[in-house]
């Protein structure tokens, strides 16, 4: 499954510990030749719900971060991978993405979802509704947010979304919406980005050598990309496919590097290394691993943490755009 689509590369950044310091970030991001700067929808800090839930601290809440990195940068892309849709009022996110595609000029990438961390939904006090229920929410604030991009007056009625009676502004500069990244790794969700998203991105895939249905990681990646290509269909060769690598390193000892990682998965270092959601090695073997995985499952857009930015910078100098 050849991709046509060029490669971008994004960097994944929650944290700063000061205004100047998040502002000398973005500018960074921007001159390393990164194409976007991704906030999380993600808010706990320090403490047992976030132990629970097995996610570092979330310094920064997206929409200020992301406005205040676009105000700092000229060609930098910002996004949020992804809002999560139980996390915000349908109409008010659908009116701040377009006012941030409107104040950055045409460089927001909207990425929603339909949310995955029960620990943080009920440290928020937030309702954790069964799966189904959470998509058939994202399905209608999608349809909401190309409604309000569109200008006309809204007048939408659904399960979750009760809009009407006015128009949607600001129009967003990128018409006729800025890009939708829709991210996920279960059918419904993912055939849902191949009929409306413009960036599929795909969840990072067990780390055991099978997963419950007996699947690889490769098998259940290429299952994945599957479900995002077969409900594309012509459309596909128009997608981004963004993924994130769980683990990054640039290091002529790949096997040392991945060793503590390896250990905690319980996988061997060797078999880890192989994993979809998994770069390790120098320069030249990461190069080689993209091209290949781009070939084999149509992932052009990588979005590499915070922390591994510099060293990536070098892999993204010879690869952006190709």
């Amino acid at each position: 499954m050849a991709s046509s689509r060029a490669f971008r590369f994004a960097v994944q950044a929650t944290r700063a510990r000061s205004g100047g310091e998040w502002r000398t970030l973005a500018r960074r991001v921007e001159d390393l030749g990164f194409s976007t700067i991704f906030l999380a929808d993600h808010y706990l800090g320090r403490g047992p719900a976030s132990s629970e839930a097995r996610q570092p601290p979330q310094h920064l809440a997206p929409i200020t971060a992301m406005a205040v990195a676009a105000a700092v940068t000229e060609t930098l892309r910002i996004g949020c991978r992804v809002f999560c849709v139980d996390y915000h009022v349908p109409a008010v996110l659908a009116k701040e993405a377009a006012t941030l595609d409107l104040l950055s000029d045409g460089r927001l990438e909207f990425g929603i979802g339909a949310g995955w961390s029960a620990p943080e939904y009920r440290a928020m006090g937030l309702e954790f509704a069964p799966g189904p229920r959470r998509i058939t929410k994202l399905e209608e604030v999608i349809a909401l947010f190309k409604e309000h991009c569109a200008g006309e007056e809204l007048d939408r009625h659904g399960e979750f979304v009760e809009v009407s009676g006015y128009a949607g502004l600001p129009l967003p500069v990128q018409r006729p919406h800025p890009p939708i990244m829709i991210g996920g790794g279960k059918k419904r969700v993912l055939t849902l980005a191949g009929r409306q998203a413009d960036i599929a991105s795909i969840a990072n895939v067990p780390f055991t050598p099978v997963n419950d249905d007996g699947l690889t990681p490769h098998q259940e990646a290429e299952r994945r990309i599957g479900y995002v290509r077969d409900a594309a269909g012509e459309r596909f060769a128009t997608l981004d496919v963004e993924g994130s690598p769980f683990f990054t390193r640039v290091t002529d000892d790949p096997e040392g590097a991945l060793a503590p990682v390896a250990e905690a998965m319980g996988m061997p270092p060797s078999e880890l290394r192989n994993h979809p959601n998994v770069l390790a090695g120098t320069a030249d073997e990461i190069i080689d691993l993209l091209e290949l995985r781009r070939e084999a499952f149509g992932v052009n857009y990588v979005s590499v943490q915070q922390s591994d930015a510099e060293a990536f910078a070098p892999i993204v100098a010879r690869l952006a755009g190709k």
